[in-house]
């Protein structure tokens, strides 16, 4: 039976002051007692695309669907592989099979029973050529997969495959609401129905998505009733909406962080956090745009480019430079590539190098009668990033090359430009995955529509180094791997690496149980909880 759900606020929805604001007297600094009820709203400036995981790439997306799916593994606070539907595997001596013992009782949300012929047809659609995902990679080195009875799995792969285990940390889908069906076509990408601790309720395009906790959940019922997503696309109405009760979560912005949030009502009612994140900023260059085909070009960007003066000046010190794609102090981090110190002089003259002077004296790069001009785009709502672009403008215009920016809102960013390829460069962030496999990103087949790598980099040492990273369990050759991937993306440059931020979140006072850890705040969310008489919103089932 369809479940109604009431919310209890004050206008909610509403922007500015017509919910009620936090008291600046109020110190929630009691432990408290766990307690099953509240809601937790959190601000994000893109509605999602896609519920079904395969079939989106957007971080609203995932952090949604996340909630509703289980994969077999997961990775605890540690950043350690540990059991999610499953309960424990078993892996050969020689690393190609790994047979996976599934948790029995585990229920979909509609009831169903889940079974391993649930993660066979997650594996077959993932696949399957008709499938339009950029996440198939993975699964084609699965040599045979098999189901050995309803709570046993086996993959057997060809050759050795690193991350292989935790590959199967993806979304599991149910085969009886999919199987034979087209998954693009399917219900389940609005209306999702996973095994996760969260069941879907309620998607407005472009105001919010709703999720009930789900009271069967395996690991125990989440302490929080409800969770909301909503979608506001700017930051600084966000931020309105923070101090006014509307949302109880965000990332801030290191404006906000530093000088915006140290008032008795934000130091009273809400705990900010700060932590390096498993992320980074990038100008990436659209590699079949003629502009940017010539190495030197794009070295000379990075020279031209002040990434401490963005750090400091945007991020007011909160990140670190950039200089590839994997997280400072990780085992595969290379420090010791060739870096880009800001030297407009020098970008000047790799530029001359590669045919690109001001011929006729007005001021701007041209070679062949063409100016060197390019069209820069984000997408809206990220105040960082349009800050960024702006900082990139001036520093380029600075050595004779005009840069447009425009701001494109999140759906029509992703599905109009990036997945199209209609783009000259763009300012993004990607997150560093726990294992240092960049294949989806960096390897030259994943150029096609909707894949990662949409800037359609080629390089074929990088494509061997990725294929052999992959297929050795032994960490110090794919250490010497990944070092020389990073050299060689330091050398050419398809990114001029930006920063890697810290994680900002605040989060409201009332919620308990967070505990930051390596992997960063979110990993718990199931245990975190408002003490009784502290709870404010109500969810009726």
């Amino acid at each position: 039976m369809m479940r109604k759900y009431i919310f209890i606020i004050l206008m909610l929805l509403a922007l500015g002051g017509c919910s009620p604001s936090a008291d600046p007297q109020k110190n929630f600094s009691r432990a408290g007692k766990p307690s099953y009820g509240d809601i937790m709203v959190e601000g994000s400036i893109g509605d999602a695309s896609n519920l079904i995981p395969i079939l989106s790439s957007d971080n609203s997306s995932h952090e949604i669907s996340g909630m509703i799916f289980n994969g077999l593994v997961k990775y605890d606070k540690d950043i350690n592989v540990v059991g999610d539907l499953a309960e424990s595997w078993d892996i050969s001596p020689d690393g190609l099979v790994i047979t996976f013992h599934l948790r029995k009782g585990v229920k979909w949300h509609d009831g169903q029973p889940f079974t391993a012929e649930d993660v066979l047809y997650t594996y077959q659609v993932t696949i399957d050529p008709k499938t339009p995902t950029a996440y198939a990679g993975d699964f084609l080195k699965v040599k045979k997969a098999e189901v050995l009875d309803p709570h046993t799995f086996r993959v057997t792969y060809d050759k050795p495959f690193a991350p292989a285990l935790m590959s199967w940390g993806t979304a599991i889908y149910p085969k009886h609401l999919l199987a034979g069906k087209d998954i693009t076509q399917s219900p389940l990408t609005r209306r999702p129905i996973g095994t996760g601790p969260y069941k879907f309720k309620e998607w407005v395009t472009g105001q919010k998505i709703v999720l009930e906790s789900n009271p069967d959940y395996f690991e125990g019922r989440p302490y929080i009733d409800g969770f909301i997503m909503r979608i506001i696309p700017d930051m600084a109405t966000m931020f309105l909406e923070l101090r006014a009760n509307g949302i109880d979560q965000m990332g801030l912005t290191p404006l906000q962080y530093t000088r915006q949030t140290e008032a008795p009502l934000f130091r009273n009612n809400f705990n900010k956090y700060r932590y390096l994140s498993f992320s980074y900023a990038y100008l990436g260059y659209n590699l079949k745009n003629p502009l940017f085909t010539d190495k030197r070009v794009r070295q000379a960007l990075a020279h031209a480019i002040d990434r401490e003066a963005i750090i400091s000046g945007v991020l007011l010190g909160l990140g670190k430079p950039a200089t590839g794609p994997l997280k400072p102090g990780t085992w595969a981090y290379n420090p010791n590539v060739h870096t880009y110190p800001y030297d407009p002089a020098r970008a000047k003259t790799l530029l001359a190098e590669a045919g690109w002077k001001d011929t006729n004296g007005d001021g701007i790069l041209d070679k062949d009668g063409r100016p060197f001009a390019f069209e820069l785009i984000t997408n809206q709502g990220n105040e960082v990033r349009g800050k960024c672009a702006e900082i990139i403008q001036e520093s380029l215009g600075k050595i004779g090359i005009p840069v447009k920016i425009r701001i494109l809102e999140w759906a029509a960013f992703v599905n109009d430009f990036i997945n199209k390829r209609r783009f000259d460069a763009t300012i993004l962030g990607w997150t560093i995955p726990m294992d240092p496999d960049l294949y989806d990103v960096w390897h030259s087949s994943k150029t096609k529509p909707e894949e990662l790598n949409f800037i359609s980099f080629a390089n074929a040492e990088v494509d061997e180094l990725l294929e052999k990273g992959r297929s050795t369990f032994d960490q110090k050759e794919r250490k010497k791997c990944y070092a020389r991937i990073q050299e060689i993306l330091a050398e050419e440059q398809p990114y001029n690496f930006l920063y890697v931020p810290d994680a900002l979140p605040i989060i409201h006072a009332r919620f308990r149980g967070i505990e930051p850890a390596p992997i960063g705040i979110g990993y718990n969310f199931i245990k975190w909880y408002v003490p009784k008489a502290e709870q404010r919103l109500v969810m009726t089932r």
